[in-house]
């Protein structure tokens, strides 16, 4: 960013001195106030009228970017020194005639509303540490971690893992982590994590040609695309003679840690995008989408803002979630709790064979390629991102269909715990370890509420939500009961499960109010956290058994 900005740099602000922030905020309002000075004249004659009857915004010398950023720390800094003095610096620039910018959207998810999520400023003192850490760490607050932290302790963990994979000592160079990212964001169409890394790409270093298209990239990237698509999509298709292909490739080949350490990130990040899309994440407010330069119309909604993404407040904040409960959603919760107690008393009482066992496997597997949803909905609206992977046609597909048939992968034959936890340890050392944690804390995660409801063992439940997505992925445990699945999660559950995690850029605001309407947003934040950790961990596990089957 420095680069392109001359000689405004952010680097002080993610300080924990205040006095090295002051300095660095000194030194940006003094940059930011030359640079106004030679626009400000311009600005001052009389009004230039565009076509629309708005005044036409300075944009020269990259002002923009660097107003853009400035209200994003205005907002979202831990730092309240940094927020101020960000706001002071814009109301400067606004004295001068020249138009700032204002915020797109409410807050950092669509689908809930802004006063239901974490204010920044408004903070306990364990967020506060977990919001300066990842500010320290990123130089900025982004908006999944904003929604994320409705669960600080998976936070934590979440981001431990995150900062280890893109920044600590690691077999890849930094650019090339970012712009594995991009190419793993990129398979779901999911702009705002391609902004982010292409941001993050560009500052460490990457070279803004590869940028253009894979096909600009290095062959031995460009060699990764294959398994990129096949993880993101259908991995019970990759085989030990993938892992091969980019091993042996000569010149071009990578080594077994280096691949390890792409898996992951690329995992991550298909994963992500699930979370990114499945709690309708914001953009950024100073990318592309997160704020405008256009004056607020007199019913404070214009044509813009719906070019950008925001439907306005009626829509954003018309949710049955958290509203006055309804008879219809509080009976929906008293079902599934008395559903749970029932299948408690009948796991006490009986046991079914291990055929029988097997079969309500099958017939949950097969039931799955028949949830889908209507297509014709409107998801959020996404710029292209075609131009950072191949083959934009290949997508998910079902196990069986046209007569295709995938055999099961049996958890017992290869699972994390005993085989793919020790291989990503063994060959990047403590990586095991952090996601070992994330899944752990993702699975075990509880407040013993449901809705209203206090003192609850939701053990049964999120297992069920676990091994639905596996099973969707052909995974089977032998000691489950698949019977369960359709007892614990309705049809309009399965549906949200689904497409989160398999088309994750067709997830609509209408599929996240449809399911457990009377239940929290935390609640419903949690569940994205168990799809994002079994849906990494179902990919991990397909790659990590042909790389094994490769090493044996």
């Amino acid at each position: 960013m420095e680069e392109r900005e001359g000689e405004v740099r952010w680097d002080g602000l993610c300080s924990r001195d205040a006095a090295t922030r002051a300095a660095a905020l000194d030194n940006i309002g003094q940059a930011v106030l030359r640079r106004s000075e030679t626009i400000a004249p311009v600005a001052a004659v009389p009004p230039t009228r565009a076509a629309d009857g708005l005044l036409v915004p300075a944009a020269r010398d990259g002002l923009s970017e660097v107003l853009a950023r400035l209200l994003m720390l205005s907002k979202r800094c831990p730092f309240p020194d940094v927020r101020e003095k960000s706001e002071a610096i814009l109301s400067g620039v606004q004295e001068l005639g020249i138009r700032i910018p204002r915020p797109l959207g409410h807050g950092p998810s669509r689908f809930i509303p802004e006063k239901e999520t974490i204010q920044v400023g408004n903070e306990d003192a364990m967020m506060h540490t977990l919001f300066a850490d990842s500010f320290a760490t990123l130089g900025r607050l982004d908006n999944v971690t904003l929604v994320m932290v409705f669960h600080p302790q998976y936070l934590e963990s979440f981001l431990k893992t995150q900062h280890y994979l893109l920044q600590m000592d690691g077999p890849l160079p930094l650019h090339y982590r970012h712009y594995i990212g991009i190419m793993a964001a990129a398979r779901h169409q999911c702009s705002y994590l391609v902004n982010l890394h292409v941001n993050d790409f560009l500052h460490v270093g990457g070279d803004p040609k590869w940028l253009n298209g894979l096909e600009n990239a290095p062959q031995k990237l460009q060699n990764l695309g294959e398994l990129n698509k096949m993880l993101a999509h259908r991995p019970w298709l990759i085989t030990k003679e993938h892992i091969e292909q980019l091993l042996k490739t000569e010149e071009n080949s990578w080594s077994l840690a280096e691949l390890i350490h792409a898996v992951v990130l690329l995992t991550h990040y298909h994963s992500l995008a699930s979370f990114t899309f499945g709690c309708g994440i914001s953009p950024e407010i100073d990318c592309e989408g997160g704020h405008t330069f256009r004056p607020p119309s007199v019913s404070n909604y214009c044509i813009c803002d719906i070019t950008n993404g925001y439907h306005g407040v009626d829509e954003i904040h018309a949710s049955p979630t958290g509203s006055i409960p309804s008879t219809e959603s509080v009976c929906e919760v008293e079902a599934l709790m008395e559903k749970m107690k029932q299948l408690q008393e009948c796991r006490d009482e009986e046991e079914a064979s291990q055929e029988e066992m097997a079969t309500r496997f099958e017939r949950e597997k097969r039931e799955s390629m028949f949830v889908c949803s209507s297509e014709d909905e409107e998801s959020a609206p996404t710029r292209d991102v075609s131009r950072h992977f191949e083959d934009t046609s290949y997508g998910y597909k079902d196990f069986s269909r046209h007569g295709m048939h995938v055999p099961t992968f049996r958890a017992q034959d290869y699972s994390w715990e005993d085989h793919g936890y020790s291989l990503v340890n063994r060959l990047y050392p403590d990586v095991g370890q952090l996601l070992d944690e994330k899944f752990h804390i993702a699975y075990n995660l509880t407040y013993n509420t449901m809705a209203m409801h206090k003192d609850v063992d939701t053990s049964m439940l999120r297992r069920a939500i676990w091994n639905y997505i596996h099973c969707m992925f052909g995974i089977r445990y032998d000691d489950y009961d698949y019977g369960e699945i359709n007892q614990l999660l309705d049809r309009s559950f399965k549906v949200y499960i689904k497409t989160v995690v398999c088309t994750p850029e067709k997830t609509t605001k209408r599929m996240y109010d449809s399911f457990w309407r009377q239940f929290e947003h935390s609640e419903k934040v949690h569940v994205n956290l168990l799809l994002v950790e079994a849906r990494m961990q179902a990919e991990l596990l397909y790659a990590l058994r042909a790389i094994t089957r490769y090493m044996t």
